[in-house]
This record gives structure tokens, sequence and C-alpha cells, in this order.
């Protein structure tokens, strides 16, 4: 496993300070707040602490309220909604400095048999045929050697491949709204459900508006024509999957209005099951 892999488990890994009341602390993202990624996989841990070995999440749906001060630690307060026969629901809100900054709830389900089908999984070149972020960051001499160095620092624990450019990489012309990317954690992981799901969750936040910014030729706050943040985000989890293990990240905007993008995704595993269903949306502005 490699270090940074380690310090982002530990980063994940929460203090319970009382029932149902948890704390995370915080680090400075590729842009000066709180990763929206970072809040979602530590709110799903908070309440995923709560809710039984056997019953692993099978949805989640989240707000962002305020930036995240990087700063300060997260208090995660977890409310119990519903513990029924097959099906759990918590809510978790994350406070600092006296004021909530993310809600989430999520739902968690026994195992059942039941109908089975899913959308095939997209072609895409094999991901070790694919420039490494390293590989591909270090070859955009228009990037300011800051950002470059920030978004390898976000991206140590994960190994995060772009089928094609992306957007801060080749930007000024409008390309189709999708985008693809391979994504594996930087080290093995051990069994635990909830540990993939929340890797998972935290990667997921990383790339999901590209497609927007695509549609339109931005290149993103790296080179300063858009500003934005993750307005709300929400997951479902079909199938078990490993997230140290490879997954197709496939990425598409059907929208934007408004000062808004929407992003919608399915992630899939490297034999082509579907594991995971994202949708986001987000502030997209242009600089006046």
């Amino acid at each position: 496993m490699s270090q940074a892999l380690q310090d982002l488990l530990d980063l994940l890994d929460l203090e319970q300070i009382e029932e149902d009341i948890f704390r995370g602390q915080s680090r400075s993202a590729v842009v000066p707040r709180v990763f929206g990624g970072q809040v979602a996989a530590q709110a799903l841990v908070a309440a995923g602490r709560t809710v039984p070995a056997d019953r692993p999440a099978h949805s989640l749906h989240a707000y962002f309220l305020r930036p995240g001060d990087p700063g300060a630690p997260i208090v995660y307060t977890v409310d119990r909604i519903r513990d029924g026969k097959s099906f759990t629901t918590r809510r978790v809100v994350a406070v600092q400095h006296g004021k909530p900054i993310f809600h989430l709830s999520a739902s968690f389900q026994t195992y059942e048999e039941g109908l089975e089908h899913q959308a095939p999984m997209p072609s895409a070149p094999d991901p070790a045929t694919l420039p490494t972020s390293h590989e591909r960051l270090r070859g955009y001499g228009h990037l300011a050697p800051d950002v470059v160095e920030r978004f390898l620092e976000a991206r140590e624990a994960v190994d995060l491949r772009y089928v094609d450019e992306p957007p801060y990489g080749r930007y000024g012309e409008p390309r189709e709204p999708h985008s693809q990317v391979w994504f594996r954690t930087n080290g093995k992981l051990d069994d635990d459900p909830l540990l993939h799901v929340v890797l998972a969750t935290y990667v997921s936040d990383m790339t999901l508006l590209d497609s927007v910014l695509l549609a339109h030729g931005r290149g993103g706050w790296a080179v300063g024509d858009v500003v934005g943040a993750s307005l709300d985000h929400a997951m479902w989890f079909h199938r078990p999957f490993r997230a140290d293990e490879w997954l197709l990240y496939d990425q598409e905007s059907p929208s934007a209005h408004g000062g808004r993008g929407l992003g919608q995704a399915r992630i899939y595993t490297q034999d082509g099951r579907l594991a995971i269903t994202v949708i986001q949306e987000g502030v997209v502005r242009v600089p006046r």
C-alpha cells in the first residue's frame, strides 16, 4: 500500500466522540476548500458505523451546503431514521464552525435475490495502455507548476487515467460532452465492503463535471475559464466491486443551464458488471 493511500484511509477513519457523533479531520484539495468527495466519503463512514455489517450501502443522496474549511475538523451527527427488516436509513449532517456544510441521506439493505439486468459496458481501451496522471500532467506546459503539483498531490492515493484529454489538457473548442476515466486505489484494500464503497464515493467527485466543461470547450478552474462547485450528489451501488481493482467511470452531461451543469455516469468493473450509477449537479459559471 502506498503511503498516500494509507494517509487517505487515515483521513477517512473517523473518531467517535459520542454515540452517533463522529469527528473527521480535513485537508486542502486542488481548490482552497475541503474536497467534496472527502466530506461525502466521511459522512458515509459515519452512517455505515451505525449499521450492521451485513447491510451494505445501496444508495446515497447528498447536498453540499457551504464550502468546507480545510483548517478545521468536521463533526458528523448521525440520525437513525429507520431500521427495517430489509432496509436501514441514516441521515448525516456535517458541521463546521457551528454551521452545517453538508447533508447526506444513505440507505443500506440486506442481500436478497431479485430480477437481474444491466446496461452494457461501453467500449474503452485497456487502462494499462493509458498514461498515468503523472505522465499526462507533466506534459501540460500551459498549466502553472503549482496547479500540476496540486493535481498530483490530490491523486497520489488513486491511479486515475483519462481515456482522452481532460478539459484542462485541451480546451478552446467544444467537444462531445462525454468523458471516460479508469481508476483504482494505489494499493490493496482489505475486504470490508463499506471501505470500497467509501473509496468509490471519494473518487466519484473528482471528474464528474468534466463532461459539462467539454461541451463548451472550457478547461475549468485549472486554467481559470470557469468557477464552480458541487451542489448535490447521488449514487446507487448496484453490485459488489473492489475499489482497488480497475473501474471504468463513463461520464456524460445531458444539460447545462442557469449557471448549473449536470453530470451523470455509470461505473463498471473491468469484467463488465455495472457497479454504480452516479448523478451530480454543480455550479458552473463563466467569470465576468
